[in-house]
């Protein structure tokens, strides 16, 4: 079990999280259930169904607004943690991009403003709204400059929010999250370096990497998102977007020295050229979420290696 550490949440609130049966959306339920809210997990299809107990599980399409409208209603926080494409898939598909993530969203917000949702906490990416930033590591305040179609597919979404709020009074939080990894991580779409990474070395698989491994990322335990989110539902501030990382780098190349240490054994690599979607380096400043949340990230990187390894390993 993850541990977060409490977040002043009321009384059995009622919350859905939309991707709940992915990485973050499982880890969000889980904690939401132990602290006692009334949590509805909606999803198209549930990875790990027996760790969703005691969240009533609802099966459907985010791209299905009926079924949206029908698993929203009666509930007053919408974690939006769905993005219908990857970083390479949305550069190949850009139509196809809009239409299931900026589309959908846009429903969602009709819906949520009809049906009285109070707020709506979405999940952006700090590694690709801000391109190949100047300002390492990186505030909030910097320029937003994606270069890749996923990248401005958050960014669209994080707009209209604003602009919800602003015509309608539809109250909101974004964040901004570096890398996150941890336990039920599947290395699905290509996502997910450190569950490639572990899962492939434990079969004793090679894994395919792109460019020379030099790139830099903020990567975060899952257990520290999770408090991050369930922090942005209650929060009273003015502020609206929040950086959610460790604000510090590490190279591809380091992270797969810290893996083959902890694993005792060395992880195949099949090197490809370098993607023009990958940005050299993306690290997060996160002093804001630490002066107005009252957040921090609190577990170390090889904390947080070690537990992932763990649960890697049970599996297997």
């Amino acid at each position: 079990m993850i541990k977060v550490p409490a977040v002043g949440v009321s009384p059995r609130p009622s919350c859905i999280v939309l991707g709940a049966g992915g990485f973050l959306g499982t880890n969000l339920c889980r904690w939401l259930v132990a602290s006692g809210a009334r949590v509805r997990a909606f999803g198209r299809r549930f990875l790990f169904p027996r760790e969703l107990e005691g969240a009533d599980l609802f099966q459907g399409d985010f791209s299905d607004p009926l079924a949206l409208a029908a698993a929203i209603e009666n509930h007053d926080v919408v974690f939006h943690l769905v993005h219908a494409t990857t970083p390479q898939l949305a550069n190949q598909d850009m139509v196809g991009d809009v239409q299931r993530s900026i589309v959908s969203s846009l429903v969602l917000l009709d819906i949520s403003r009809r049906l009285g949702v109070k707020r709506i906490v979405f999940v952006s990416s700090g590694g690709v709204v801000y391109g190949p930033a100047e300002l390492i590591p990186t505030p909030e305040t910097a320029p937003t400059d994606p270069i890749s179609a996923y990248g401005v597919s958050k960014l669209a979404i994080e707009k209209y929010l604003a602009l919800y709020e602003h015509l309608h009074g539809l109250d909101y939080r974004v964040l901004r999250v570096a890398n996150p990894f941890g336990p039920f991580q599947l290395p699905h779409k290509n996502q997910g370096i450190v569950a490639a990474l572990i899962s492939r070395a434990l079969n004793d698989e090679s894994i395919d990497i792109w460019g020379d491994g030099t790139v830099v990322r903020d990567y975060i335990f899952v257990g520290d998102v999770i408090a991050a989110l369930a922090a942005a539902a209650t929060d009273q501030s003015g502020t609206r977007i929040f950086n959610i990382g460790t604000g510090q780098g590490r190279s591809l190349r380091e992270v797969i020295a810290a893996i083959e240490r902890q694993l005792g054994q060395t992880v195949q690599i099949e090197w490809k050229p370098a993607r023009p979607v990958d940005v050299p380096t993306s690290v997060m400043a996160v002093d804001r979420a630490r002066e107005v949340l009252g957040w921090v990230p609190k577990t170390s990187f090889e904390e947080g290696l070690r537990e992932t390894i763990a649960w890697w390993q049970r599996r297997s």
